[in-house]
């Protein structure tokens, strides 16, 4: 029987097509859906003949497992609860996007544990697992509604060019699939990067969508120092931290990018573009360090999203913060690690703006320390 096909510029409701495919999902069938780099071949994790029947249809060795599909960075958290920072940081920088995430080692504790054996055999077979959060409006929405994981493969046959559009995935499989959600061309017509975390290791097995250059530039790890307008302290603290980490990695400030570092600051009450203040200025030009060029900026979404590290210069500032940005608690800390704030030395003398460099000074290096044992080791290609 060919496959039944909903074209989506045709439907008046997509969500005709969402609960359709759910549908198909939950009876066991193999489903096409568009992603945003090619058409994939579908089935539920929960339907163990579904799986199976996905690998015959495409030819696929057994020997190479089938990625899954989740909704979100912090859904992944369950089947591999064992992810790293790194893993985490490309998590949430990523997804959803062109990325698949090979993890080495899921653990005990994994969701994948409790499908079929045959299921886990084929998508953890070597207790790694693939997944991937694809940025497709369609697909989010059906995998919002699937009890369960998603596995997902390209809808090709094995060695074939992948599909990115719906009538190659019939010319090739339209015999064997039930349903064909069609959705024209995928919009980057390319096979999605696929990278394996393992510690504080990215290996790229295959490039993609997302080039080695950003790839790298995703990995880094990134700080956020804040204070209220970004004109003295948490201007100080970023050029301080810079300046702290640079020495450890025995390079320039300005070449801590290529050690997977950068370092940014922000305010949570700030007028974009402002200077530094004259005295934070002439405080950091003692030390060789220049803040001249400083344009202060608001703490952002774009900001927060990134950061691995947020350091607040007082207990209010991190209080605020949290209060617009809730889901960052756990990459958020004050500055001194303790009860202490960091005074505002705005309107006070050089004086005043000296002991306050000192202080900041002080906290960075001891963060400096600890940053160091959490930085990515390196991007590498497979051998």
């Amino acid at each position: 029987m060919p496959a039944t096909v909903l074209n989506l510029e045709k439907i008046h409701d997509p969500n005709d097509a969402v609960h359709r495919a759910v549908q198909a999902l939950a009876e066991g069938k193999v489903i096409a859906l568009p992603t945003e780099t090619v058409y994939g071949l579908a089935v539920s994790g929960l339907c163990p003949e579904a799986v199976e029947k996905l690998c015959a249809q495409k030819a696929r060795p057994c020997e190479r497992p089938l990625a899954i599909a989740v909704k979100s960075a912090d859904d992944a958290l369950d089947y591999v609860p064992t992810m790293t920072p790194l893993g985490r940081r490309l998590a949430r920088r990523c997804w959803p996007g062109p990325l698949t995430i090979v993890f080495p080692d899921i653990g005990p504790d994994s969701v994948i544990t409790q499908l079929s054996k045959d299921v886990q055999r084929r998508v953890a077979g070597d207790g790694s697992l693939g997944i991937r959060v694809p940025a497709h409006s369609i697909f989010l929405s059906v995998l919002r509604f699937c009890r369960g994981p998603i596995v997902l493969t390209s809808a090709n046959v094995s060695g074939q060019p992948e599909p990115t559009n719906a009538q190659q995935v019939l010319e090739a499989l339209g015999h064997c699939v039930d349903l064909v959600i069609d959705d024209g061309p995928c919009r980057f017509g390319q096979s999605s990067t696929v990278v394996r975390v393992n510690g504080d290791n990215c290996t790229i097995l295959r490039e993609g969508v997302i080039a080695r250059k950003t790839l790298k530039r995703m990995a880094n790890f990134n700080i956020l120092l804040v204070c209220t307008g970004n004109t003295c302290r948490s201007p100080m603290a970023e050029c301080l931290m810079k300046d702290a980490l640079a020495k450890r990695f025995q390079c320039k400030p300005d070449q801590l990018p290529e050690h997977g570092i950068m370092v940014a600051s922000a305010g949570v009450a700030a007028q974009e573009g402002c200077r530094a203040s004259r005295e934070a200025v002439s405080v950091m030009a003692q030390r060789n360090l220049d803040l001249s060029l400083h344009e202060s900026q608001g703490v952002s979404d774009n900001l927060v999203h990134s950061a691995d590290l947020i350091l607040t210069m007082t207990h209010s500032h991190m209080k605020a913060l949290l209060s617009y940005f809730p889901t960052a608690a756990g990459r958020t800390f004050v500055l001194s690690g303790g009860s202490e704030d960091v005074s505002d030395p705005i309107g006070g003398s050089v004086n005043i703006y000296e002991e306050c460099a000192t202080q900041i000074q002080g906290y960075v290096d001891q963060w400096a320390r600890q940053i160091e044992l959490h930085l990515p080791q390196g991007l590498e290609d497979q051998q």
